[in-house]
């Protein structure tokens, strides 16, 4: 049985739409929160305060009664280093830096421990040593963070490095300020890696759950990634079938037309 040339080009026209509609993404994969309802939801778990790690930039003011003795104790030993703020664009910084051992150059005291420790921590040890020795009365010490970032990568709209000058910075947030996850971007499946005590945690995070605003990674913390993984839909795209498919349709198509008009 003969199939006649309008219905063989009907039928060409719908396989190129079948395949469209098929790669179409779920609107339940595509929307955050899909299972939650108006309600209140628990506060969730606070901001953990991180540990101060290696190559971590420091700033450190001290202040005290006596305004001379403390200009010794404000002179970084690391500066002109550029840094990222929230729009991208880079900035000189100047600070202490943890090196590979652990410490800190810190005047006058020498190697201070930082890695390992919170800022209240080194802020505690450091008026103390000041304290001890005489060097300073009453001290005041303040601590920043200078790389307070966390990298944001695969299916965003733009990745990216983000710096958090406030030290405190949501997983919703990051992706927000990456421009937000493209509708190729697996919802279910973000990966975020963490390093912590010399070891990478790695753990995934669904945005589809309500359980996210009560899971520790709610908050980000210091160098970490975030990877948002791509759906099976991205990769049909990128594949070589998939690419050549329309060329294959298109060139039928023609072939299919052209034997029309020469057989009417």
């Amino acid at each position: 049985m003969i199939v006649p040339l309008r219905k063989l080009l009907s039928y060409l026209f719908l396989v190129p739409c079948f395949f469209f509609f098929c790669s179409c993404a779920s609107t339940k994969k595509v929307v955050y929160f899909n299972n939650i309802q108006d309600s209140e939801l628990p506060a969730g778990v606070e901001n953990i305060e991180p540990l101060i790690q290696k190559n971590d930039l420091l700033s450190i003011s001290v202040s005290s009664l006596n305004p001379e003795a403390t200009k010794i104790f404000n002179t970084p030993n690391v500066t002109d280093s550029e840094a990222p703020d929230f729009s991208g664009r880079a900035t000189s910084v100047s600070g202490y830096l943890v090196n590979s051992q652990g410490y800190i150059q810190f005047p006058i005291l020498g190697n201070i421990k930082a890695v390992g420790l919170t800022k209240r921590q080194l802020k505690d040890n450091l008026t103390k040593s000041l304290t001890d020795r005489k060097l300073l009365v009453d001290p005041i010490i303040n601590i920043r963070y200078l790389n307070y970032r966390v990298t944001v990568l695969g299916e965003v709209a733009h990745p990216t490095v983000v710096n958090a000058p406030n030290e405190k910075i949501t997983l919703l947030e990051a992706l927000g300020l990456a421009g937000d996850l493209t509708i190729y971007a697996k919802r279910s499946n973000v990966l975020i890696i963490r390093e912590v005590d010399n070891k990478k945690v790695i753990k995934r995070i669904n945005l589809n759950s309500t359980e996210l605003f009560s899971s520790q990674y709610y908050y980000l913390q210091p160098n970490d990634i975030v990877y948002v993984e791509p759906d099976k839909a991205k990769v049909a795209t990128a594949s070589p079938v998939r690419q050549i498919l329309p060329l294959i349709f298109s060139g039928l198509t023609v072939v299919v037309v052209a034997v029309d008009r020469l057989t009417r």
